[in-house]
């Protein structure tokens, strides 16, 4: 019987060694592709908050500058009006109230709402056991709907049985109208105001607060300096940079201010708590006059604007140093 033949096998010849360059060459490859393969992923996350951005921030932006110039009723195509929104807006009287209501609501603010959260924060900073507890006690009224808030220091401010009337009563002194005067309604709203709002602000100082050296405290204390001249020459210049950013918010926030007079006070008494947005809100939902109240949303946004910008530029050396 013939043997069978032999199979042939083929050995392929062995491939020369990459040189050191080839090898360099394919490394920096995968790496640009890799790069890029992370540059598409970050970029197109991106592309997705812009779109969001670009939908519910800068579009109503746009839209509102348009509507403006324009007669807008919503039942009709809007129409050109060029200026003449602006010319109703500076013509009604009550325009100035609105700005020197607003201006009062902010001053006062700042008085309460900008140091009253910085001393608790001092006060806070200065305590070693349930700290924690503390913290939450100050953060609880920014977690209640600001409606609710209102309406609650609505009942407070009750002239009847009102909670604060009832504790003047129980003290023997005399009771306050608080809503019912146009001498003390902007001065309670600035109270429910700062009340509701100065929880984030106080963890903001007291984040800051525990940024700073300790050994700068022992060393005033070492010089003899007491509670007020650590505070002035410690505290203060060590957070200037988070008391400088918080003062502009505060003011941007301050002439913003709606919920409180549209849920206590209706803009009474005697107009006396008629601020900007308020009126804004006035002229869209009350006169139906979208286009006149567009163009106050805008003068406010063109204050703003220019106040931050000056605000920036006057504060850019003391927040380099």
């Amino acid at each position: 019987m013939a043997a069978a033949p032999a199979l042939e096998t083929s050995v392929a010849p062995p491939q020369p060694p990459a040189s050191p360059a080839a090898v360099c060459r394919e490394r920096r490859a995968a790496r640009r592709r890799r790069a890029v393969r992370e540059h598409l992923t970050a970029y197109g996350f991106l592309c997705a908050a812009v779109v969001v951005f670009a939908l519910f921030s800068w579009w109503p932006i746009i839209r509102n500058v348009l509507l403006s110039f324009q007669n807008v009723n919503f039942a009709t195509a809007n129409t050109w009006a060029g200026t003449a929104n602006f010319a109703k807006l500076f013509r009604d009287p009550l325009l100035v109230t609105a700005w020197r209501n607003t201006a009062l609501f902010t001053a006062y603010a700042l008085v309460l709402g900008f140091l009253v959260p910085f001393l608790t924060a001092v006060l806070l900073n200065e305590f070693r056991h349930a700290r924690a507890y503390f913290r939450v006690l100050v953060y609880l009224p920014v977690m209640l709907p600001p409606v609710v808030v209102a309406l609650m220091w609505k009942w407070f401010y009750d002239p009847g049985p009102g909670l604060l009337n009832e504790v003047l009563r129980t003290l023997h002194l005399p009771t306050s109208g608080w809503l019912d005067s146009s001498s003390t309604s902007l001065v309670s709203l600035v109270i429910v105001s700062t009340w509701a709002n100065m929880g984030t602000a106080t963890l903001i100082y007291l984040a800051a607060l525990q940024t700073i050296p300790g050994e700068l405290y022992e060393a005033a204390e070492l010089d003899g300096a007491n509670l007020w001249q650590r505070l002035r020459h410690v505290t203060i210049p060590q957070t200037r940079f988070v008391l400088l950013v918080l003062l502009l918010l505060q003011i941007v926030a301050t002439m913003q201010v709606f919920t409180e007079p549209y849920v206590m006070t209706g803009g009474g008494p005697d107009d006396s708590t008629v601020t900007v947005m308020f009126l804004v809100y006035r002229y869209a939902f009350v006169y139906n006059d979208f286009g006149t109240a567009s163009a106050l949303s805008l003068l406010l946004l063109v204050v703003l604007a220019a106040f931050s910008a000056l605000y920036l530029r006057a504060t850019r050396g003391a927040k380099e140093d």
